[in-house]
């Protein structure tokens, strides 16, 4: 059902040099909950906003296949995306594309591990804590990237320089949106501790462009990235809280039997997992309806002040 790559030494080459080194260390960040991650290993129902996010995801993650001839991967780090862990590079395995998953958690990796079991798909799975050296060689993927992982990194420059070293292609990078109405609403007012366990700074996209062109001479390896694409994606009707919509009426002091019926109970399960196992194959179409704003004809930096993520499609440009 899947590959385990044994530990290895770093690979030496161009890329030997020490990066972490030529790094300032980010910001101090708080101990995050384990219990943010460990519930959604066995508990598949992530709600409908995680179920749209990953679908929408998985439709841009289809066009890069496609349009870029992509056949290796590398998911590093795979713990950004609330819900099921792991499961972000589902659809890419699903296109037949050999999917490397690097996490530094061995009790999550193993639980990822069982849940790609389920799903009949192969992948590496590699633990792995020092994300400032990737056990990879240069150049040994086609794409290289994160969802809404770096924030949690204590050197995430060091990581978008690793991502560009292995990659032969392209590196995907994707942060949660801090200037949408629903980032602020939780930073202020539903859940304002938020902040003491991720590094804000690393949602600023100009600031991950900057690292990716090569602004700093770290990128030993390449030139320097060429931002080939960027956007917006996630964009439903309904505001980025990151908790269920039970949760977000209970933390703004709505009490209402009709509206905790709606949201909460059997009748109001959303699993990708589902979807993934074929027990709800309808869940496609349920989400394509709410897809309007993301489809929408208009520029994307309109759509931003509502788009739950920014993203950055960078192409390599390998030294001659």
């Amino acid at each position: 059902m899947s590959d385990v790559l044994p530990r290895q030494p770093l690979p030496k080459g161009r890329g030997e040099s020490s990066r972490a080194d030529l790094l300032p260390p980010g910001k101090k960040l708080a101990p995050l909950d384990d219990s943010r991650w460990r519930k959604y290993l066995s508990d598949y129902n992530e709600g409908l906003g995680l179920v749209y996010e990953r679908l929408v995801l998985n439709d841009y993650l289809d066009r890069i296949v496609s349009q870029h001839n992509i056949h290796t991967v590398l998911e590093a780090p795979i713990f950004g995306m609330a819900g099921v862990s792991g499961i972000n590079s589902v659809r890419l395995a699903q296109r037949g594309c050999a999917v490397t998953l690097v996490d530094d958690n061995a009790e999550r990796l193993r639980g990822i591990e069982r849940i790609w079991g389920e799903l009949c798909l192969r992948a590496t799975f590699v633990h792995h804590a020092d994300f400032t050296r990737l056990p990879f060689d240069d150049h040994a993927f086609d794409l290289a990237w994160e969802w809404a992982a770096l924030w949690y990194l204590p050197n995430a420059e060091a990581l978008l320089c690793e991502l560009a070293r292995v990659s032969r292609k392209l590196v995907l990078v994707a942060m949660p949106n801090r200037v949408q109405i629903g980032y602020l609403l939780r930073k202020y007012l539903l859940e304002r501790d938020f902040v003491n366990y991720v590094d804000e700074g690393w949602a600023d996209i100009h600031r991950i462009k900057r690292v990716l062109r090569g602004s700093k001479p770290v990128l030993s390896v390449v030139e320097g990235l060429e931002i080939v694409e960027e956007g917006v994606l996630d964009v439903p009707p309904w505001p980025d809280t990151v908790m269920p919509a039970a949760q977000v009426l209970q933390r703004l002091g709505i009490r209402s039997k009709k509206l905790d019926a709606r949201f909460s109970g059997a009748g109001w399960n959303w699993s990708t997992m589902d979807y993934y196992l074929g027990r709800r194959p309808e869940l496609k179409a349920l989400i394509d309806r709410y897809t309007f704003l993301e489809r929408a004809p208009i520029p994307w930096q309109i759509k931003a002040i509502w788009a739950h993520h920014r993203y950055v499609l960078a192409q390599v440009k390998s030294k001659k």
